[in-house]
Parts: structure tokens; sequence; C-alpha cells
């Protein structure tokens, strides 16, 4: 054996092994003497106290510090009053039980905040210092329920809503972009052939009812069994989440939403979709203006009056409750708030419309109405211009403002390129429903429609790089109805009278491309009332005139832009080049448009500009772009006569004392 041996000034020497035994080469430490104090310097010391912690669970708890208290407060006694923490858990604890009471008890389920999982893993059972609990029972009805306390999941964070989608939810998963990617279950869509208003003495005579609404009626007597059904199924749960948010960015006119649910996933959805209120708001917020039952994973009774299916949606206005069976499709949350809307604004003489908004850096603002295909979320982002909304806004004295705090937007073949502030919004926070993606690198496949084609993305809005907060805007000083005319009858952009654009607010018109059996392809024809049929509740003349009463008063100006074809029909024509209707767009912003002059079209007596920078004079004019005039005036009489049809449903309707703006609304239709 062979050593060599270097001493130095701290006394260390090294040793090498070379015989068959020898250590693999590797240096070994061996200490030839014990330095004293003074001899022996460490140069950093890396070691530390231990930690305050004598268990695992204890040390689990260091982790993670108490919020800021963040409890609604029901009342105040004075400026200076404050309220303990304690009596803050206990107010908030009291208006969730009321929430969730029974009809045909006298009071609330017993409910206690926090996870009960959490509970387990500290080993402790459910008591009740110092989280507070409020209940009482009855000696004459007690059920099973009514012996168990209820846990409550109050306002979570997104990350601790991940946490509990990933825990319990089956189909939950974080995507490579940090997306948490869930399944809505059987139903992919909404289900409005299953949803139901009640019809009570008042909404008898407010409620658009009968051919051609979408508000399909129900009795206060079911809205109970099905709201019984709903709220048992919740109180049997060991947890549900429960929301509190507002929707309508105008804080004068602002509503507070409690929303109660079973799925971590409907509760993250939703404080995307609504607006978050701040821990100080949250203090303040008291009791909810409208309540959410969503009980979506129990089926409703088919034997119950007026069920259709296992899946029902309903709406009592007097109650101010929503109560859903059946679905777990988020939207059904997102869309019946909004049919709530359609019916709260207007009372208030606020005008509620389902449109895009945006706003350029002037304060001009534009209002983007179009059906699915139209262009409307692509036409409305525009990053020279601040985004107030995408889909759902209120028009006030005030001015614009969004109704919602999120973007629910349509995942499929969605790609960078084309929608660059979709796809970079897609990230963590964000729920993607039905979504496919690659097993092992969670990538997500846009284009794959094995669960749906119907995938979604839900967001908050402070995702879109230029979106306005708060989101609201002055008074709109343009309309513009976006229709894909798949005929390629109508003019790439004409300038509307208010009439006019009453009717075709009204007509809600834009052209589908179906497949017939044989293979032939040809347009068809869909009107949805003021671009929103499925989620109006009052008359389609009531919100025109609304709409045309906030036009002439700030003066607004109408557009119908036509983003489908030109010289021809689907098939034969082509589609008109996007960078077209963007210059289309521009023009009309800038306020260009305006000074053009005009000349009328025949039939449809639509006003068209002669000349506009940056589009082709030839196009402009749909006539002078087919080669066969017989066809395209055959075409352009096929499509006057289904607008004509479509609108014979709402010339008997009257709107005030007298039919005479009905009348002046059917004359601004075509005319042949």
């Amino acid at each position: 054996m062979e050593t060599i041996t270097e001493n130095g000034s701290d006394g260390v020497s090294l040793a090498r092994n070379t015989s068959n035994n020898a250590r693999r080469g590797l240096p070994m430490i061996q200490t030839n003497m014990k330095p004293t104090d003074s001899e022996f310097q460490v140069c950093h010391d890396d070691s530390t106290p231990p930690v305050r912690a004598q268990t695992i669970h204890e040390l689990h708890s260091l982790q993670k510090k108490k919020s800021t208290p963040s409890t609604p407060l029901s009342a105040t006694q004075g400026p200076f009053a404050t309220v303990s923490d304690e009596e803050r858990q206990k107010q908030q604890l009291q208006s969730i039980s009321a929430s969730l009471a029974s009809l045909t008890r006298e009071s609330g389920p017993k409910v206690v905040k926090g996870d009960p999982a959490t509970k387990a893993e500290k080993g402790t059972h459910v008591h009740h210092h110092p989280q507070p609990h409020y209940f009482a029972s009855t000696a004459f009805d007690v059920s099973d329920s009514a012996l168990k306390f209820t846990h409550v999941l109050y306002n979570l964070s997104p990350a601790e809503l991940y946490e509990q989608a990933i825990k319990h939810e089956k189909g939950s998963f974080i995507t490579a972009t940090g997306a948490l990617a869930t399944l809505s279950g059987a139903k992919t869509g909404r289900s409005p052939r299953d949803k139901r208003v009640v019809r009570d003495d008042t909404t008898e005579h407010d409620l658009w009812w009968g051919k051609g609404s979408p508000n399909i009626e129900m009795d206060e007597h079911t809205f109970l069994i099905n709201r019984e059904r709903a709220v048992d199924y919740l109180n049997s749960l060991e947890k549900v989440y429960v929301n509190d948010q507002f929707l309508n960015w105008d804080p004068e006119h602002r509503i507070k939403v409690r929303i109660v649910s079973a799925r971590a996933y409907h509760s993250l959805f939703m404080h995307n979709m609504c607006i978050r209120p701040t821990p100080e708001e949250l203090e303040e917020f008291g009791t909810p203006d409208f309540t959410i039952y969503n009980a979506g994973q129990f089926p409703c009774n088919r034997y119950t009056h007026y069920m259709t299916s296992s899946t029902s949606i309903d709406i009592n206005i007097a109650r101010k409750e929503m109560v859903i069976l059946g679905t777990q499709y988020a939207g059904e949350m997102k869309k019946g708030l909004f049919g709530l809307m359609h019916y709260l604004m207007p009372k208030r003489n606020i005008l509620s419309l389902h449109s895009g908004c945006n706003m350029g850096r002037d304060g001009d603002v534009a209002l983007f109405f179009g059906l699915s295909g139209t262009g409307k979320t692509t036409l409305s982002t525009d990053h020279n211009r601040y985004l107030i909304g995408d889909d759902e806004h209120c028009w006030s004295e005030n001015g614009v403002a969004n109704i919602e705090g999120g973007c629910y937007a349509k995942c499929v073949d969605l790609s960078k390129d084309k929608e660059p502030d979709i796809w970079n919004a897609i990230k963590f926070g964000t729920v993607l429903e039905n979504v496919v993606f690659d097993e092992h690198t969670r990538e997500v496949d846009f284009s794959d429609k094995s669960v749906t084609e119907n995938t979604r993305a839900a967001y908050p809005i402070e995702y879109i790089p230029n979106a306005k907060i708060p989101c609201v805007a002055p008074h709109a000083k343009n309309v513009i109805l976006l229709a894909c005319d798949a005929f390629g009858v109508l003019p790439p952009v004409s300038k509307l009278s208010l009439a006019q654009t009453m009717y075709h607010f009204i007509s809600g018109y834009t052209a589908l491309v179906a497949g017939t059996e044989d293979g032939i392809k040809e347009p068809q024809a869909t009107f949805s009332a003021c671009f929103g049929a499925a989620f109006i509740m009052m008359h389609p003349t009531k919100y025109a005139a609304m709409l045309a009463e906030k036009m002439q008063k700030h003066g607004a100006t109408g557009w119908l832009v036509n983003t489908g074809w030109s010289g021809g029909s689907y098939g034969l024509g082509n589609r008109i080049k996007l960078a077209y209707t963007r210059k289309i767009i521009d023009a009309i912003h800038s306020g260009s448009l305006l000074n053009a002059q005009y000349t009328k079209t025949e039939v449809f007596g639509l006003e068209i500009p002669t000349a506009l920078e940056g589009v082709p004079s030839e196009i402009l004019d749909p006539v002078n772009t087919w080669s066969d005039k017989k066809a395209y005036q055959d075409t352009r009489l096929k499509l006057a006569s289904l607008f004509k049809k479509n609108f014979d449903g709402f010339t008997t309707y009257k709107i005030g004392g007298d039919q005479k703006l009905t009348e002046e609304i059917v004359s601004a239709g075509p005319i042949f």
C-alpha cells in the first residue's frame, strides 16, 4: 500500500490506496490530528435552527399563513364599528345556511367552513371552534342530512380549486401550459329544451311567451320540487363550493350572485366568468341578489310535471333563484345569469346586449353583434383598441359596461396564428372543457373533436393584454351588425337608419353552410332575435326599441357588415377577404365611412358606399360581382322572402300603446 501524504496548514492529509482493494481511485479524507478552534475555521455555516414543529402535520401547517379576513358583513353599527373575526364567520355561515335551507324545515343545514379532508389530516374531528357554525334543529323534522355538517369551501382561489379538482374529480388534469382540463359529463353543450322559467303574475305580462320564445313555462310548485331536490342533494354532500361574486362592472348597477356547487370545476369556472370581489367588497357582500343551486350531477325526477328528460334548468325570478339538475355543463350557469340580466336590466331602463365591445384610444366605442361564424370575436379583438368584453354587455345612462369578469372562448381548431390572444390566455387559472391532450406531454390537440366539437376555454378577462380594467366605457358611437351571408346577396357594408337597425337587430340573420344527403352543399338562413334569442326574456321589440332610443340619444350609427360571400352563393362565389372586412371596420372606427358617397340598393333598400380606401369598388355593390345577373336577382328575392317570413312572427306585437313603432320597423325591411 502506497500512501501519499500532503500536509497543509489545516492539518488534513489525503490518502490514496493503490492496491486491488482501492476505492476505485476516489480520494479518501483522513484526519491525522484534531485541530484547535483557532486552527479550524469554517468559511460558511449553512446550518439553521430546527423547525418549530413536533409533527409532520405541524410542519405542514407552518407552510400556509392565514389570509386576510374575507367574510361578508350583514351590518355594521356606525362608521367606526368593529366586528370580530368570529362574528364575521358566524354571519357568513348564517347567510350560507339560509341559502341551503330546505323549504320543509325551519332552519338551514349545519355548516362549517373548511375542507373536511384537511381536518382529517390534522387528526381533528369536526369541532366548531374557532370555526363557528350556525344551525337550529326541530324535533318534528330530523333527517340524516340534518345530523351532519356540510363543509363550505368559500371563494377558494384558483390554486386551491386546482388541488380540489385534481384530488377529487376524475377527468381533471393540468395541461402543458398550466390550464385545468376538465370534463362536463354527458352534456357538452346547453340544453335549451330543458330550460324552464316560472310563469307567475309578474312574468305573465313581462316575459315573452309563445311561438318563437325561448321561455318554456313551469309553475311555482314544480320549481319548488326541483329546488328541494337540488338542495337536499347538496346538503347530503360532505362539502360544497360557494362563490359570492358580482355581475356588471358598473358599480351603480351591479348584481350580487351566489353560486352553490358540488364541483371544483364549476367553482373555478364561475370564479373566472363572474366579477371577482376584492376582500373589502366581500366583507360587505351581505345577502345575494340571486342564487344558483348547481346540483348538475343529480338528475331531476322525470315524473315531475313539466319535465321532459332527466335534465332541468329552472329560473324563478320572484324567488331570485336558479336550479340546475341533470347537466354538468358549466355554460348553463353563465347563460342562466345572462338571461336573468336580460330581465333585471331592462326593468332599470338599462339595455342588456349579446355583443362584443371595444374602445379606441380616443374613447370611441363600438358594439359588435353576430352569430357563430360571423367573425364577432375576430373583429372585436383589435390590438389597436381596448377590449371591454367579448360577449355580454349593458348600456346604461353611464355608458357601456361588461356584465362578466371573463371570456368563454371556443377552442375547436384553435391556433396561435389565428387567435393569439385566446391561445396565450390558456394558462394557469384557465378552465379547458372537454379537450383532448397527449397523455404524456399534456399538450392539447385543439383539432381533436373526440369528446365534442364544443370545446371551450374559460379565463379571466385580465388574461387578454389589451383588456380595459375596469371593463366600462362611454356611450357607443357605432353599432355593427355582422352577418355571414352565404347567399352572396348582402353588400360588404351598409349604413343603416334607426328603423333598419331595429329590423336587422330583431332579425339576427346569418347563413350557415349545411351538407345535404346527396353531398350538395347549399346555404341555410338562420335567424336569432337580437343575435341571442336563446337568452332574451322579453319580446325582441322591447330590446330593439331600447337600442334605437340609446342610439338616437347618443348619436350612434348602425352598420350592417357582411363577412360572407361575394360574386355568387356558397360554391360559386368567394368569401369576402378578411383584409377587406378589417378595412371596412377601420373606416367605421375612424369615422371616414360617414363621409363617403352612398347609393341605395333595390329590395333591401340598403345604403352602400361607392368607394372605400383599401377595398375594391366593384365588390361594394353585390350585383357587380355576379356574372349571372338573373341568378343574383332570384337569389336576392329568395333571401328577402326568408327575411319576411321570419319577421311575420313579430309584426303583431305592440311597442307601447300603439302599433306605430312596429309598423316603422316592418317598413324598414325588404320591399318586393
